[in-house]
């Protein structure tokens, strides 16, 4: 596997030079200048690679996280097959019916790893994956994240090759017995209070907590910041445990509607799943970003990956603040100088359920996926 890569700052120029032995290009950008499309000259400069293009609420690239620039990370697989698909979420009935759909063009023989990416406001993530799970052969694992705009949340936007538009949903399929893929995701945020239930909810709208306005209830955790929501509500997100000895996810609040008193979350939340608030502990944020690196290495016998991909959540950015720099460099004192580090800051993080098959929407969390081809 051979890894090169670019940073293209706003309102500067790029020198491109045409390469061909690219077969996967992952472009991270920031949205505004993502939509200045440079699509046409990315085909034309890299003929022979598969395009993702996904807009960003930050951009990963060494050890170092940057705004306002589009950063790409070209790799040349040696040894694995690369294969695409793209769809439109506006295509489908449901997020569900689009993650069964997307897998049909690539569960194949010798399928290892998919990566998805998807427009992080019109795609339900938690339906996203459900409906992927579903058509997921055994022993293949999935990874990847929902699109950002800045703190912005206006929309995102995904692209394959020369379509990039809202709505994309991206899978990219790796192929072969010489790749070996571990992942891995962390979050390291502190639980506080009683554990409530969801007595009412649809899909990823939260009516009731043990029969009460959710809404009412968070506000009053919240105390003065609660005038600052739905801002505030990044600091502040939920875990949520789906049965009584499931590992909790964590779902961050998207906005909140007054006159329904409900609050709207980047993740479903299921009637009868119990809840309980969290809270940043900087520390402990950036030592679950060095641990999920070191879970990663676990598997590959210490050989250190060639490539690793990080998302991480844009309320772990909004809270870290100038901090942020520290939890990707903690990532990369886990690999070391060897190993290429790109990556993003997202609505929302897709990585396999442990150690098994699968795979599940996290808000809140650094996840990192890693690559060694044999």
């Amino acid at each position: 596997m051979k890894v090169k890569q670019y940073i293209i700052k706003a309102g500067s120029a790029h020198d491109w030079q045409t390469d061909t032995d690219s077969n996967l290009l992952l472009v991270f950008g920031e949205r505004q200048m993502m939509e200045k499309d440079i699509s046409q000259t990315l085909t034309r400069s890299y003929p022979n690679a598969h395009i993702l293009q996904c807009s960003t609420a930050g951009e990963i690239v060494g050890n170092n996280v940057y705004d306002d620039s589009i950063c790409i990370t070209a790799i040349e697989f040696e040894k694995t097959k690369v294969k695409s698909s793209i769809i439109n979420i506006k295509d489908y009935p449901d997020s569900i019916s689009a993650g069964e759909n997307i897998m049909k063009d690539l569960v194949g023989d010798g399928l290892k790893h998919l990566l998805v990416f998807a427009d992080g406001h019109m795609v339900n993530g938690s339906d996203l994956v459900k409906g992927m799970n579903t058509k997921l052969p055994k022993g293949v694992t999935i990874s990847g994240g929902l699109a950002g705009d800045a703190d912005r949340f206006i929309k995102t936007l995904v692209g394959l090759n020369n379509n990039i538009q809202s709505g994309n949903i991206v899978a990219i399929g790796l192929y072969g017995d010489q790749l070996e893929v571990s992942c891995a995701s962390r979050g390291g945020w502190d639980s506080f209070g009683p554990d409530r239930k969801i007595t009412k909810s649809q899909a990823n709208v939260l009516y009731e907590l043990d029969g009460q306005s959710a809404l009412s209830l968070y506000k009053k955790y919240l105390g003065d910041l609660a005038e600052q929501l739905p801002g505030s509500a990044l600091l502040f997100p939920l875990s949520i445990r789906i049965e009584d000895h499931s590992q909790p996810v964590v779902r961050t609040i998207l906005s909140i509607d007054e006159k329904e008193q409900s609050m709207t979350f980047a993740g479903n939340m299921p009637v009868g799943a119990y809840t309980r608030l969290m809270k940043a502990n900087f520390e402990r944020l950036i030592d679950a970003a060095a641990g999920a690196a070191g879970y990663c290495l676990l598997p590959m016998d210490g050989v250190k990956p060639e490539l690793a991909i990080l998302i991480s959540c844009v309320g772990r950015k909004l809270v870290l603040g100038q901090r942020i720099d520290e939890e990707i460099e903690g990532v990369g004192g886990e690999f070391g100088k060897d190993t290429k580090l790109t990556g993003f800051y997202s609505y929302g993080e897709i990585s396999p359920l442990g150690v098994s098959v699968g795979c599940e929407l996290y808000n809140q969390t650094m996840t990192i996926t890693a690559f060694r081809e044999i």
